[in-house]
């Protein structure tokens, strides 16, 4: 018997987060299609492209955020 899967992929906004020489960066209101059932994001060619120019680039980020940071390993149960 097999099963058919059925995705739903939705149009939306996301936020691109890379880790890359120990930093991380965010790339806010990038579009991506969504699967609505896993989460799933995807991205056009064209996205991906202009994506890997803003990183490489360097370019002036619009702002900066703090984040906290935990340890898996020294966290008790």
């Amino acid at each position: 018997m097999t099963t058919m899967w059925q995705e739903t992929l939705g149009e939306k906004q996301v936020t691109y987060t890379l880790h890359l020489n120990g930093q991380m960066i965010l790339i806010e209101n990038v579009p991506a299609r969504v699967n609505e059932e896993t989460g799933d994001q995807f991205f056009s060619p064209s996205t991906v492209e202009r994506l890997q120019k803003t990183v490489l680039e360097q370019s002036k980020p619009d702002r900066f955020v703090q984040v906290p940071v935990y340890n898996y390993s020294n966290s008790t149960a």
